[in-house]
């Protein structure tokens, strides 16, 4: 009986992640939120997601460009409660 002897020479580390939200994509922009907005050309912190007082959660310039078109008081996209950003 032969035995072969194995060494590993190289290690590869991988790693992942997901925001911790209940939904998978931007209510406003459909777009996956461990990817972008439409805005932004590469995912991570330049497009964090936002929640709001309600918990649901938005791409910052998608949540941001909701609000600031809003006539008078904005509302939240999902469940029309007045907009307020989660502290």
């Amino acid at each position: 009986m032969q035995f072969w002897w194995t060494y590993k020479t190289e290690w590869h580390a991988v790693a992942s992640w997901t925001w911790d939200a209940h939904d998978e994509t931007c209510g406003i922009c459909r777009m996956a939120f461990d990817g972008c907005c439409t805005d932004c050309k590469l995912p991570g912190d330049d497009c964090p997601l936002i929640w709001g007082a309600c918990n649901h959660a938005f791409h910052l310039h998608c949540i941001l460009k909701w609000v600031n078109s809003q006539t008078s008081q904005a509302h939240c996209p999902m469940c029309r409660r007045e907009w307020q950003f989660k502290e």
